[in-house]
């Protein structure tokens, strides 16, 4: 039984509809086809609290218990394989996942429930788990897994990626509540078209999870598999999940032409970078269907995207701005706050910015370093972690030290953006113009969400007794980046 543990997203339950557990799919399929029997449960889309787990567990009555987390469900699935192992004590519980991929060892310690850790691209590693565990033999000599052996923590050595990535089945729709994935009204699915990433943004540990090498499927298949969804599901929306759906533009043209040769009626969205857009490619993506294209921005502040090895530059984020617009496709531009080389006036410069060049979506962050990622190693070295609770890795908490800013400060600017931008008169009007109403009523009900933290936190500032005010660290007027 493969399990998405219950968790909440604040950014997923403001922006959009959760989709399928892409991950847990693609092991069902893999899994099967060695003959293995799969079941998937994604608890967050069913509603399921552990009751409705313990009774999904109790039916079906799993030999292997395969967990998926990110950092800030992590302590859910714990929960989960606590569960697992009071009900069913025989059975090996198998977590994988980017928080587990990377602290493995740790979660073996943290969690005594959790037996195996698999590390990475987990279709061979799983199924050779799960090939040598029907054997009755244990987890030794897998490859890209974790686990202990008595009293030790044994790790065995990396799985290199999987290179020809169209020899991997397609995800096990049929083992996920397709009915219930919903976008505006839509049947809404998801889909990989690519794997890997060769750039080495600091915050992101996708080049080490899936390498850094890119590999991306046939135009051809990817036109398939989006067919099959809709004519066995009926689905009418699907996000592309790629990390960078437009980093071959030549293969996200085919895959957009053929789209459209094909007469594929479907509504998508997709990511892209700042230096793999321009507006013919921006033109082709409309006609296929496309309707919203999300970019990292970050910062208006070169340094600060130099800082953070994003591989752009503010020009070319103009330009890419400036193409998908013309194309008539709505962008998705998201923003960082709390970069540790940035001043408070940096972040305002950002969030003017976000106003100014008027994106249809702005998401505002915190910068969060993930286990796995550079920005983490950089927090451990400079021992500017403020907490190790992982659940509070949610990307609109601070949980490092800012040399600059206090917590509560980055909190703030956190809320004058979001404020500032879907409560400014260009967006309402561009989504009046748009016809976009349900992402006005999700930008005012921000906005409201906003104003009130403001006033709560206000109100306590006003009642807290005053005391001398420390600096914590530059002060404000010199950019910690010297931009």
């Amino acid at each position: 039984m493969l399990i998405v543990p219950p968790s909440q997203s604040a950014v997923v339950s403001f922006f959009g509809t959760g989709g399928p557990p892409l991950g847990l799919a693609y092991l069902a399929s893999a899994l099967e086809e060695e003959g293995h029997e799969v079941r998937v449960v994604d608890s967050i889309v069913m509603g399921y609290g552990l009751d409705e787990l313990a009774r999904e567990l109790r039916a079906f009555d799993p030999d292997i218990v395969g967990l998926t987390a990110t950092t800030p469900s992590i302590y859910s699935a714990y929960e989960v394989a606590r569960l697992a192992k009071e009900l069913l004590p025989n059975c090996t519980v198998v977590l994988g996942g980017p928080h587990a991929s990377f602290t493995s060892a740790e979660v073996l310690r943290e969690c005594p429930h959790v037996d195996v850790v698999v590390r990475g691209e987990g279709e061979l590693t799983f199924c050779d788990l799960a090939s040598r565990l029907a054997r009755g033999l244990g987890p030794e000599g897998v490859r890209g897994t974790t686990y202990r052996k008595g009293k030790l923590v044994k790790r065995e050595e990396p799985r290199p990626p999987i290179k020809e990535i169209d020899v991997i089945p397609w995800p096990a729709y049929h083992k996920l509540p397709m009915s219930r994935y919903r976008f505006e009204g839509l049947r809404f699915g998801v889909m990989l078209t690519s794997r890997g990433c060769p750039y080495g943004c600091i915050f992101c540990a996708s080049s080490k999870l899936m390498g850094k090498v890119w590999r991306g499927r046939r135009a051809e298949d990817v036109v398939e598999e989006a067919r099959f969804l809709m004519e066995e599901f009926g689905i009418r929306e699907v996000e592309f999940l790629d990390d960078t759906f437009t980093l071959s533009m030549r293969r996200a043209r085919q895959i957009a032409d053929l789209m459209v040769r094909e007469g594929l009626d479907l509504s998508w969205s997709c990511s892209s970078r700042a230096n793999t857009m321009n507006e013919g490619l921006a033109k082709s993506l409309k006609r296929a269907g496309c309707h919203s294209v999300y970019l990292g921005v970050e910062s208006v502040y070169q340094k600060t995207l130099n800082f953070l090895k994003k591989g752009i530059t503010i020009r070319q984020v103009l330009d890419a701005l400036r193409a998908i617009k013309t194309a008539g496709l709505n962008v998705v531009a998201t923003f960082m706050l709390g970069i540790p080389c940035e001043t408070r006036e940096m972040m305002l410069s950002t969030i003017r910015f976000a106003v100014k060049t008027r994106p249809t979506l702005a998401q505002f962050t915190i910068f969060t370093p993930y286990p796995g990622t550079e920005a983490y190693e950089w927090a451990v070295r400079e021992g500017a972690l403020l907490t190790h609770d992982w659940s509070k890795y949610d990307t609109l908490t601070p949980v490092i030290k800012h040399p600059c800013l206090s917590p509560g400060e980055i909190s703030s600017l956190l809320r004058r953006a979001y404020i500032s931008f879907y409560a400014s008169l260009s967006f309402v009007a561009n989504a009046l113009r748009k016809k976009l109403i349900p992402f006005l009523t999700k930008g005012l009900k921000r906005v409201f969400l906003s104003l009130k933290d403001y006033v709560a936190n206000s109100i306590r500032r006003a009642l807290r007794p005053r005391r001398a005010r420390t600096s914590l660290g530059l002060p404000q007027a010199t950019p910690c980046c010297g931009a």
